[in-house]
């Protein structure tokens, strides 16, 4: 501030009124100035007719004190305004920023709240509060403070960029609390911690993203695919955030809506671990769009021809599309069986036989000698492009006790164990007319399925 000769009298003058009898007429000024130790401290401006000039000018005297780095004489000077005039609060405010430049941050708070009962909208006085607060680790609360004094004087522009760097790192903040709680199985914690900065930073996409994946984990599936969404919408270019959205359509079962999303996230970001889950979860939407009586096989005590033609048809379809087709096949017993279209197909490739009075009997439970037959019939569709395989066929030659070399199945029951396909039983009997398994029937197809080139879904 410009220092001149009419102003040091006044100076002179309030120090003499101050002291009294004991006054003394010489006035000591702050060096000349030069770059202020404390550039972000706000002056704490006067407001008009506020005090006396002498007070006004022992409180700018004060400022310069501080602002030359010498916080002990610029109390003595705010301390003489105060003296002559006990409710002049911009020099409370001054003892708040002189007791900050001493790092007694308690104290300086202690001046600041004075000043604002004075005041309550003198920004000065809230933007010390603000520091002495941020000192002292009460980051939202001087967050609040900041706030409030660029409100009170929205020229303190250069409050407002510390208000944005305050923001960021309460955000980070935050969020990384969230994390561990997250990480460390507090999840209640870790969504009230996202709830709440989500409310400070409504428009951060990311902060929705991690709340879904919280709120996935805590099983609030609803909650969680709403949130990925908008995180979505907010960034459509963020493949974290479809991946995220696929991760709770795969937890509801909506298989097809979680390819769907897991595909445009490698659209937007090539994923060779997402890729796979598109394959998977395609298959397991074509399982979860079958008939019941589909579905039910593999937990199934036994099964049903129906249901052992529906599981080749479905799971070798490659191999079946391959096949010698025979349009010569008359069924008549399948006409609205759930499973009509696979019956035809395995039945005109020849894996499956249609009896003599052209029935399929669709309702008939499968034995293992149903099986070992059509395990057969496919393994040699399958040896016809795979010498190796046809080698293993014609050198196939089991030992059962139950099913000798001149029975009528023992050839396809060698062919079946020899591959892999099927297994004979614990004392090496092959049991032609048990019953199989729903289990026993996706493992030997699965097996035909490796067998063919394809792995089985």
């Amino acid at each position: 501030m410009k220092r001149c000769r009419g102003w040091i009298a006044i100076v002179a003058l309030a120090l003499m009124a101050g002291a009294g009898c004991h006054a003394n007429p010489t006035v000591t000024l702050p060096p000349a100035a030069g770059a202020p130790h404390f550039p972000d401290y706000v002056f704490p401006v006067v407001p008009a007719k506020l005090g006396p000039p002498a007070v006004d000018a022992l409180h700018e005297l004060g400022w310069q004190w501080l602002q030359a780095g010498d916080p002990k004489s610029a109390e003595r000077n705010f301390t003489a305004a105060l003296r002559q005039s006990p409710g002049f609060y911009p020099s409370e405010a001054g003892l708040g920023y002189a007791a900050l430049a001493r790092k007694d941050n308690k104290e300086a708070a202690s001046h600041f709240e004075r000043a604002l009962a004075a005041s309550p909208a003198y920004a000065p006085a809230l933007a010390g509060r603000g520091e002495a607060l941020l000192t002292l680790g009460q980051r939202d609360q001087a967050l609040s403070a900041f706030e409030a004094a660029v409100a009170a004087d929205p020229q303190l522009t250069s409050l407002k960029s510390r208000i944005e760097v305050l923001r960021f790192r309460g955000l980070q903040d935050d969020v990384d609390v969230a994390r561990k709680a997250a990480d460390a199985g507090r999840l209640d914690d870790a969504r009230q911690m996202y709830e709440r900065t989500i409310a400070a930073s409504p428009d951060s996409p990311f902060l929705y993203r991690e709340l879904a994946i919280v709120e996935r984990r805590q099983g609030n599936l609803a909650a969680a695919l709403e949130h990925a969404q908008k995180a979505a919408a907010m960034n459509p270019t963020e493949s974290r955030n479809f991946i995220t959205i696929g991760e709770i359509y795969e937890a509801q079962s909506e298989y097809t809506k979680a390819a769907d999303a897991y595909t445009t996230a490698i659209s937007l970001e090539p994923n060779e671990a997402i890729d796979a889950k598109v394959e998977d979860l395609k298959g397991k939407a074509a399982f979860a769009s079958m008939p019941e009586e589909y579905r039910s096989i593999e937990t199934s005590p036994t099964i049903t021809r129906a249901q052992l033609a529906a599981l080749i048809g479905v799971r070798l379809g490659e191999l079946l599309k391959r096949a010698p087709r025979s349009n010569s096949v008359v069924i008549t017993d399948t006409r609205g069986s759930w499973a009509s279209p696979w019956i035809l197909t395995v039945a005109r490739a020849g894996l499956m036989e249609v009896y003599p009075n052209h029935t399929f009997q669709p309702a008939s439970v499968v034995r293992r000698v149903d099986l070992a037959d059509t395990a057969s019939s496919a393994l040699t569709l399958m040896a016809a492009s795979n010498p190796r395989l046809g080698t293993t066929l014609q050198n196939a030659r089991g030992r059962f006790p139950d099913v000798p070399p001149g029975h009528l199945n023992y050839q396809a029951a060698s062919a079946a164990v020899a591959t892999g396909v099927m297994a004979t039983t614990a004392d090496g009997t092959f049991q032609l007319s048990r019953p199989i398994t729903g289990q026993e029937a996706v493992a030997a197809v699965g097996k035909l399925v490796e067998l063919s080139g394809r792995q089985a879904r």
